[in-house]
């Protein structure tokens, strides 16, 4: 299973909790973290800017990613929202294994696809 971290900044907690329950009940994620509080530097329409915002990191099987980042996009506040897909090349198997058996895609009519 090739699983990944994806990497996503939000205006807000609230977008965040929004954004990652999402995710996590429609199984396109096993497991979101936020973390409140980052200071984001960046160039937006010639001018720079100096905000707050949240982090998510959602883990999630590469196979998740194209519907994922769809969602994302659809659900966030943000024109041109940062998300960003990081492959996971090692770590714990059985942790591994947890995020592919919670991102398996159910087909209703055949049953699960991974």
């Amino acid at each position: 299973m090739d699983a990944c971290l994806i990497y996503v900044t939000t205006k807000d907690i609230v977008e965040a909790r929004m954004i990652g329950r999402h995710l996590v009940t429609s199984r396109l994620a096993a497991c979101v973290n936020i973390i409140d509080g980052i200071n984001s530097i960046y160039l937006w329409n010639d001018e720079i800017q100096d905000d707050q915002e949240v982090v998510l990191i959602a883990k999630t099987s590469q196979a998740r990613v194209p519907e994922l980042t769809a969602e994302i996009c659809a659900k966030h506040s943000y024109d041109c929202p940062c998300v960003v897909s990081l492959p996971i090349t090692d770590g714990n198997p059985a942790f591994l294994s947890w995020i592919g058996e919670q991102t398996v895609q159910v087909d209703e009519s055949e049953g699960p696809v991974i």
